[in-house]
């Protein structure tokens, strides 16, 4: 089975890209879960697949220069803008698609951490409709 060592992600948001500052990247799609059991199911829970949702996580090395990261993301706080994020930064194939659609930047904290720590900005942001995967 072959093993795949993220050395070169690849992430944009609102067609920027972050890859030069981003040291994690997680796509979350999951469905909500719904009861259809009956007296029919024999004792057993019987579930359907209800409405999808999804996410994108990402660490990112602040960066608060003009026209890097922060300036890039604090004017997006509220805004629903499109992102793609592909496991290498080569083009979108088969062997590696790119995952991308709309997102809520809900959320952004431009300081954090202790003493002595690298200056990361840890991001979750909820989809807003479907993530799409591509391979061209």
């Amino acid at each position: 089975m072959p093993a795949m060592v993220l050395l070169a992600s690849h992430i944009t948001i609102d067609g920027n890209d972050l890859s030069d500052h981003c040291s994690k990247i997680e796509v979350t799609a999951e469905v909500d879960e719904k009861d259809v059991t009956t007296f029919a199911s024999l004792g057993w829970k019987e579930v359907q697949g209800g409405i999808k949702s999804g996410s994108l996580g990402a660490t990112f090395q602040q960066d608060t220069a003009a026209g890097e990261i922060d300036a890039l993301m604090w004017p997006l706080l509220g805004e629903v803008v499109p992102f793609s994020v592909r496991l290498d930064n080569a083009a979108a194939s088969a062997t590696n698609p790119a995952y991308g659609g709309n997102l809520l930047v809900k959320k952004w904290s431009p300081i954090a951490g202790s003493v002595g720590d690298v200056a990361t900005v840890d991001v979750e942001f909820p989809t807003s409709g479907a993530i799409v995967r591509t391979t061209a």
